[in-house]
């Protein structure tokens, strides 16, 4: 068991409900990250479904959750078919929502068709090893980042030149629990925003709403990000991310809107 294995673990109520406890272990500021958030409402859709994998995930973050503090998690089945089943569940904290989740959870060690893949592939850039990034604690954040001490987080050094504001770089678990489908979600959030590309500081950037397609369980190691922003208007940014696993092949791929809001 993992750091992560034990710090979104769930207890069935019944009725498709469940308790969790949110650790103050993965926070950006004071507020859990929202990759983290979702996690345990992951566990719980995987133990309702019997289906481990969330090949596509919606999530809404309706206000930050809180650290250190209980929530509930409700869950509804709304349609079980032949390849996934598609799920809707909330996370309460306090008396309120704090994020809607609409997944479809499925196995992706089975194939949904017989028909033969085109041979069609999104190739990982050519950037350092990690050894030869940035620690992402020597970036300029403006903000405390407890989340570190669960996620290492390397940054490429020289990111070539590009109109939009792109970030390539590592992550993986401090721990060494291998990354899984389910903690993709938590690593593509937990990476860099990508305005650090143009912006030095940019404080907390909380998502409000996040897209994810898994693709593949990833393999053992690190996961390699690309993360880039071609748009913010009145302070509302559009991210769009790619993670590769150690082998090279593309696991999951998401995308999301963001609030860039003052470092100061």
């Amino acid at each position: 068991m993992g750091q992560i294995d034990d710090e979104t673990a769930v207890r069935a109520l019944g009725d498709g409900s469940y308790v969790t406890h949110l650790s103050a272990n993965w926070c950006i500021g004071d507020n859990p990250n929202g990759g983290y958030a979702v996690q345990p409402v992951l566990r719980a859709l995987a133990d309702v479904t019997g289906r481990p994998d969330p090949t596509s995930l919606t999530v809404h973050y309706l206000r930050p959750a809180l650290s250190d503090a209980e929530a509930t998690i409700t869950t509804a089945v709304v349609r079980a078919g032949r390849s996934g089943t598609n799920v809707t569940a909330t996370l309460t904290q306090d008396g309120q929502l704090r994020l809607t989740v609409t997944a479809i959870m499925g196995d992706l060690t089975t194939a949904v068709s017989d028909a033969p893949d085109p041979d069609l592939r999104v190739e990982a850039p050519e950037i350092p090893p990690p050894e030869e990034c940035i620690d992402r604690s020597a970036l300029g954040q403006g903000i405390e980042l407890p989340l570190l001490s669960r996620v290492d987080v390397r940054v490429r050094r020289d990111q070539p030149p590009d109109a939009a504001a792109t970030v390539d770089g590592w992550i993986r678990l401090r721990d060494g629990t291998p990354p899984t489908a389910p903690s993709l979600v938590l690593l593509a959030d937990a990476f860099p925003p990508a305005v650090h590309a143009k912006v030095e500081r940019v404080g907390w950037v909380p998502t409000l709403e996040l897209t994810a397609h898994v693709r593949r369980r990833p393999h053992d190691g690190w996961v390699q990000a690309r993360m880039t922003c071609d748009d913010v208007a009145g302070g509302r940014m559009i991210e769009t991310g790619s993670l590769w696993d150690s082998s090279g092949a593309l696991v999951a791929r998401c995308r999301q809107l963001g609030m860039l809001l003052s470092s100061r």
